[in-house]
């Protein structure tokens, strides 16, 4: 499983190639699979695959743009609920090392608590993409694709003690 997480990486360009139907499903089950509080699991998942809502998609925040040229648009969001944005953190981590192990690229762009470059609100528009009705909320966005680049993984560098407080008795 290291060797994985060491793989995963924030990728933003991607090749003009279909995702194969299997990878996604793949993908949605490790989602899936996420703990949640009191296991309610309120994700939501909207896969978006046309190409006039992935480009209003990569609109809605400044640092979307490049989720436009993905072949797929994951947005992830949830039923209200109090710990939501943690139980759909924790799907958006598993897809992000799903996508890893399924030899896709990802990055995490964030909705809540964005504005659009008109100074709307970013969850808003999104919804309004998408279609979702007004009781969801919407976390992130993760484009899905197959990368044009391979980088470098995570060294041991990375690696930092001085961040461990280790307390004994």
């Amino acid at each position: 499983m290291l060797e994985t997480i060491k793989k995963r990486r924030s990728l933003r360009q991607y090749l003009d190639k279909e995702i194969e139907k299997e990878k996604i499903e793949e993908i949605l089950r490790a989602g899936m699979t996420a703990p949640s509080a009191h296991n309610r699991r309120p994700w939501r998942f909207w896969l978006v695959q046309d190409k006039e809502r992935k480009e209003k998609l990569s609109r809605v925040q400044p640092y979307a743009s490049f989720s436009a040229q993905a072949p797929i648009v994951l947005v992830i969001g949830s039923d209200k609920g109090r710990l939501w944005i943690e139980d759909c953190s924790l799907v958006a981590g598993l897809v992000y090392l799903e996508a890893t192990n399924q030899g896709l690229g990802t990055c995490w762009i964030q909705v809540r608590e964005m504005k659009t470059a008109e100074g709307k609100d970013t969850e808003e528009e999104v919804k309004k993409i998408i279609g979702a009705p007004k009781e969801v909320q919407i976390l992130c966005l993760m484009p899905l694709g197959y990368p044009t680049e391979s980088l470098p993984e995570h060294s041991e560098k990375e690696f930092e003690r001085k961040k461990i407080v280790e307390l004994r008795g």
